[in-house]
């Protein structure tokens, strides 16, 4: 029996990629959602396993762990899927712990819940961690405000930072840039963790490029969201979208392995529905950068 954890399987190629999972032989997928509806959309066919979690929550973040613990009563985990992501029009939310919130979600919640379950891993885990080639400038992004740091007071309070941004659509934008940064960063800091190591785990940042059909731009404007709609129905047609299929077929077999990194590569990029293994942006590529954010997001929650 191969235990997959996943986040981020509700909706877009998560949702497909979760469905891969399940229909599996011999695969049993734990997957958090902030609605728990038995039978309906946030529940995969055969599924049972299916826990309340809300990232923007750190009692949410925790409760979900235990109850992963509690449900597999020793089993030990072979993959870890944290793909859970949003965006916002603006970087004007908080959470109720107080953090700016697209940072809490993208990496303060994942980086709590990577903390709680590393215990549980098993020999040769697999982590997977969903980023976004956006936290790179040199990647060509259409957003105009690539990630200046990976600071973590200062992306979990922006009103401390003094240079944050008074445009609060720039702020929105580098919530989300920067908060890529921080799944790249997290992704090398785990791989050099002592247990990361005496346990052989694959950890991998997974940027799936741009795949319009999912749930990221659900706070855009109404314009926006039938944009990335009808794009989803035009993959095809443009070479440098993604499939949504293709991307969940990468993420499915990274997930089991059935596609390991090249010796000292991490980062797995789909590229014109093609996956490919690069490097990050340079600052994604920082020892000090990496080493910090560890330290201090363990402060902001208190941990070791």
């Amino acid at each position: 029996m191969k235990t997959i954890v996943m986040t981020g399987g509700t909706s877009g190629f998560g949702a497909e990629t979760r469905m891969r999972l399940v229909t599996q032989p011999g695969t049993q997928v734990l997957s958090g959602t902030r609605s728990v509806v038995p039978g309906g959309p946030d529940t995969a066919p055969g599924d049972s396993d299916t826990l309340p979690l809300d990232l923007a929550r750190l009692d949410s973040v925790r409760a979900f762990a235990q109850a992963v613990t509690d449900r597999l009563d020793g089993t030990p985990i072979d993959a870890l899927v944290l793909n859970a992501g949003l965006s916002f029009r603006t970087g004007d939310r908080r959470t109720v712990d107080g953090f700016e919130t697209t940072f809490a979600v993208n990496h303060l919640g994942h980086y709590l819940l990577i903390r709680l379950l590393m215990p549980y891993l098993a020999p040769k885990a697999t982590v997977v961690v969903t980023t976004s080639g956006t936290h790179d400038p040199d990647h060509g992004t259409l957003l105009p405000t690539p990630p200046r740091h990976a600071n973590a007071r200062l992306l979990a309070r922006p009103e401390t930072d003094p240079e944050r941004d008074t445009d609060p659509r720039s702020a929105g934008g580098r919530a989300y840039t920067s908060s890529k940064l921080c799944n790249v960063l997290t992704v090398r800091a785990l791989a050099t963790r002592p247990e990361a190591r005496s346990g052989h785990w694959r950890v991998v940042a997974f940027d799936p490029g741009p795949t319009p059909g999912t749930g990221l731009l659900r706070d855009t404007s109404p314009a926006m969201r039938l944009a990335w709609r009808l794009l989803s129905q035009a993959t095809r047609l443009i070479p440098r979208f993604n499939r949504r299929e293709v991307v969940a077929a990468a993420l499915t077999d990274l997930t089991l392995g059935t596609v390991t990194a090249p010796p000292g590569q991490y980062y797995a990029r789909v590229v014109r529905n093609e996956l490919t293994w690069t490097a990050p942006s340079r600052l994604a590529r920082s020892d000090d950068a990496r080493d910090a954010l560890w330290a201090d997001s363990a402060d902001l929650l208190s941990l070791p």
